[in-house]
C-alpha cells in the first residue's frame, strides 16, 4: 500500500446497498474491498490491512460485532465505523468496547461516514435529550426488526407482535419492507 492510500474494508451483507456505498467511497478517493460475513472478512484480512472499516451491525442472523473485534485485533489503528438499521444504547456500549471510532444508525449519508472518520475525540456539545421519534417510527422499527428475526414470516411476526395476520398484513401494504 502507498503513503497515504487509504484503504476501507465495508463489511455489508445488503448487496445493493454494499455496491452503491463502494462506489460512492471509491470517488472520494477511498481503495475499496467488501466482505459480506464474518468469514469472508477473516479472508480479506489475510491479504489486507485495512486504514478504514465500515462494518454493518447486523450480518444476516450474525453479528457484526465480531467483525469489529476481528479488525479491532488485526490492526488497532484501523478506523471503524459501524452502520446500522437497528441502533441501540447496548450495542453502542459494545461496539466502542470492541475498538469501533463511531456509531452511527441508517440511513447515514457517504458524507455523515466520512466525518465519522475524521473524528477522534468525542464532542462535549452534543446535544443531550432524547431522540425525537415519533410513536409511528418506532412501531415500524419493531415490526421491521421482528420482520427480519422470523425470516420475513408473516404468521409468526404477527403472533409474536401480538397482533392479528391481517392487520399486520395491512401495516405491511401501507409501508413496503426493503
Amino acid at each position: 500500500m502507498s503513503e497515504g492510500e487509504r484503504l476501507l474494508v465495508l463489511v455489508e451483507d445488503d448487496d445493493v446497498f454494499a455496491k452503491t456505498l463502494k462506489r460512492s467511497l471509491e470517488r472520494r478517493g477511498y481503495r475499496v474491498l467488501t466482505a459480506e460475513s464474518h468469514d469472508a472478512l477473516v479472508e480479506v484480512l489475510k491479504t489486507a490491512t485495512p486504514t478504514h472499516a465500515v462494518v454493518d451491525l447486523k450480518l444476516g442472523g450474525a453479528s457484526g460485532l465480531s467483525c469489529i473485534q476481528t479488525l479491532h485485533a488485526h490492526d488497532e489503528a484501523t478506523v471503524i465505523v459501524v452502520l446500522t438499521g437497528f441502533a441501540s444504547i447496548a450495542t453502542a456500549v459494545e461496539a466502542i468496547k470492541l475498538g469501533a471510532s463511531h456509531y452511527l444508525a441508517k440511513p447515514a449519508s457517504t458524507d455523515d461516514i466520512e466525518a465519522a472518520f475524521g473524528r477522534s475525540e468525542g464532542a462535549t456539545d452534543t446535544p443531550v435529550g432524547a431522540r425525537p421519534t415519533s410513536i409511528k417510527t418506532l412501531e415500524w422499527e419493531r415490526i421491521h426488526e421482528t420482520l427480519a428475526d422470523t425470516g420475513f414470516n408473516i404468521s409468526e411476526t404477527a403472533r409474536r407482535l401480538g397482533m392479528h395476520r391481517r392487520t399486520l398484513a395491512r401495516k405491511l401494504a401501507k409501508r413496503q419492507v426493503v
